[in-house]
């Protein structure tokens, strides 16, 4: 689920502007609200509308991460009506660093509910491959700043097969992030990666496209 401010003078800003301002401001929580109540809305609309059920991944920021995060997850379940398989909640290494006790009590009581958890942006950030054993990650995601300059850069290869390798290991799904060209799909599928997302599939599009090319049947060819 990927937020967009839409501002009647401006047209179209992007959340690398208004995020970060969001994130200072404290904001944040309130964006992330809505985004969750609009995930968990829409998946409704789509099973509704006959379409397959489709899970959807939402981002989470540290401020998200409060005692009452698990109930507020619950209970939008619950409004809804939409099993806990079809919310997937993505977190990044900072979130990590802080009252880490407290951190995996909530985790643990998310993933209880049978929601999902991912890590977004590994190896950017504060790496500590001590998270992947404390943490109950389903989901290991590969910055698109890995991805961008394969499989021509031999250095990115090799962390990128670091981090597929390690990920299977460790029984984890592992996503690659910002897949653009078929070379760079080929290199990831060669290394055993679970799944891409990026503008090779496709640009983001609102829910009433993304629900028209499902009804179209669109695929992305990885042969």
């Amino acid at each position: 689920a990927l937020v967009r401010w839409r501002h009647p003078e401006r047209g179209l800003v992007p959340p690398a502007e208004f995020v970060p301002v969001a994130e200072e401001s404290g904001l944040i929580v309130h964006v992330s609200n809505w985004v969750l109540e609009a995930a968990c809305k829409q998946i409704r609309q789509w099973m509704d509308a006959g379409l397959p059920a489709m899970h959807i991944a939402v981002n989470l920021s540290a401020r998200d991460f409060s005692s009452s995060l698990p109930a507020r997850v619950q209970e939008l379940l619950e409004r809804h009506g939409i099993g806990a398989e079809w919310l997937e909640l993505e977190i990044t290494e900072g979130m990590l660093m802080h009252h880490t006790a407290t951190v995996i009590a909530m985790m643990d009581e998310i993933t209880a509910l049978g929601v999902s958890l991912s890590l977004d942006d590994f190896g950017t950030g504060y790496s500590s491959l001590s998270y992947l054993k404390r943490f109950p990650i389903d989901t290991l995601k590969i910055d698109r700043s890995f991805v961008i300059s394969i499989p021509g850069d031999a250095d990115d290869c090799a962390i990128a097969g670091a981090i597929v390798g390690m990920s299977k290991q460790l029984k984890h799904n592992v996503i690659a992030e910002g897949v653009e060209t078929t070379d760079q799909l080929m290199f990831l599928k060669s290394l055993g990666c679970d799944e891409i997302q990026g503008y090779l599939f496709s640009p983001p599009v609102p829910a009433e496209k993304f629900a028209e090319m499902v009804r179209e049947g669109k695929r992305l060819v990885a042969d």
